[in-house]
């Protein structure tokens, strides 16, 4: 059900910090690193760049439903949520202390274009640290719940690290990819994809379709409280076995169909009407029930 205008809370026009605030039970966001105890980026200062004090992203703890939780929110009205070397550094932090203090889940409340480039060397040492780190939380039993929904999306290193969490939780406006839509035009031209195209971008990137693919566990509204009751609902009982030999087989031969099956499809419109969707046209206009409920009827 879609909440009213006058109920609603928009997570995709929402600070990081707003987000956790209406995330976490009332009263339990505790930030880790706050204000006075947080530092700008020493390499923006170097190349006379504006810096954040928390550097673009929020760590804290907290509850949700009573239940111990570790949060990280990117802050995408800070250059993108790009991370650089102390932004990746506190979401490392924070899932290390996740392995130790084993919380019900660690939350990453992704809005970034990836790497930031100003940074080079030290934002991709902090992207492959995060990966490791959100694997190493897992290994550890503590689930990482990747919510993407922000102005910035999930892209670049931070695709990679939403596809490295134990689920995803995606909302309609939300979009997830590794190359952001104006790296493929500038690489491969306009021809290849037009970055301008809003509607492709989101037929090709968007919650929608990557809910209808299976990269994401739940869809749910452009609504914090509509968040929150995701991740309720994904962590009631929750339980995941250690990644063994034979489903990372699995999971790689799955990646093998689906490139064979699409490679040559250029339009989410297409890749629909394979999945087995008899009007693909409609799909940009369901809302999210009714996308639910056209996925749970397609085919297996």
């Amino acid at each position: 059900m879609i909440p009213s205008l006058a109920s609603r809370h928009s997570w995709f026009e929402a600070t990081a910090r707003a987000r956790l605030a209406g995330l976490l039970d009332p009263g339990s966001f505790a930030e880790i690193l706050p204000p006075a105890e947080s530092q700008p980026s020493p390499h923006l200062a170097m190349l006379d760049l504006p810096g954040a004090f928390d550097d673009g992203v929020v760590v804290c703890y907290g509850q949700l439903e009573k239940k111990p939780i570790f949060a990280i929110a990117q802050e995408g009205q800070f250059m993108g949520g790009a991370v650089g070397e102390i932004h990746g550094a506190k979401i490392v932090g924070l899932l290390r202390r996740a392995v130790q203090e084993k919380p019900a889940a660690v939350l990453f409340l992704i809005d970034s274009g990836g790497v930031r480039l100003h940074e080079a060397n030290a934002g991709l040492i902090a992207i492959s640290e995060i990966m490791r780190a959100v694997l190493d939380a897992r290994a550890a039993g503590v689930p990482v719940i990747a919510l993407v929904g922000g102005s910035c999306g999930a892209f670049g290193g931070m695709g990679i690290v939403a596809k490295l969490c134990s689920a995803i939780i995606i909302s309609e406006e939300g979009r997830l990819a590794l190359s952001g839509p104006e790296v493929i035009e500038t690489v491969a031209g306009v021809e290849e994809f037009d970055a301008k195209d809003r509607a492709l971008v989101w037929r090709v990137t968007g919650g929608k379709h990557r809910y209808l693919m299976g990269d994401c566990a739940e869809l749910v509204e452009d609504d914090i409280p509509a968040f929150r009751t995701g991740v309720a609902k994904l962590l009631a009982g929750w339980q995941e076995a250690a990644p063994g030999l034979a489903q990372l087989r699995a999971s790689q031969q799955a990646l093998e169909n689906r490139l064979a099956a699409y490679a040559t499809y250029r339009d989410g419109l297409q890749v629909w009407a394979a999945l087995g969707i008899a009007r693909p046209d409609s799909v940009p206009l369901l809302d999210r029930d009714s996308l639910v409920a056209l996925k749970e009827g397609l085919p297996t």
